[in-house]
């Protein structure tokens, strides 16, 4: 599933596992690395979520003793929540459609 907003793919598959990956790990390159994703492209895609926010999905911190690190901010948090659960109740009430469309694939 994919959420756009204009002409932009708000929120999307690779965008919340991008956000799992963050809470995850801590950081947006580690979380890059967890997906095997450069850091310039994780980047992107983390510019692109807040800025279809209202509030923020992420805060960073630069550098300094801690060495800087990612968090998700509870809207963040709230999109990852709503995400898997619109996920999962669509895959179950298209369980048929999806196991007939799977018989088509190879």
């Amino acid at each position: 599933m994919r959420v756009t907003v204009a002409d932009l793919v708000a929120i999307g598959p690779g965008k919340v596992a991008l956000l799992e990956a963050i809470r995850d790990h801590g950081s947006i390159s580690a979380a890059a690395r967890s997906l095997a994703m450069s850091y310039r492209r994780a980047w992107v895609l983390l510019q692109e979520i807040n800025q279809s926010m209202r509030r923020p999905a992420v805060l960073s911190e630069h550098g300094g003793e801690n060495r800087g690190g990612s968090t998700l901010t509870p809207d963040g948090e709230a999109v990852i929540r709503l995400y898997r659960a619109i996920e999962s109740q669509a895959a179950a009430a298209c369980s048929k459609e999806i196991s007939a469309l799977l018989k088509l694939l190879a």
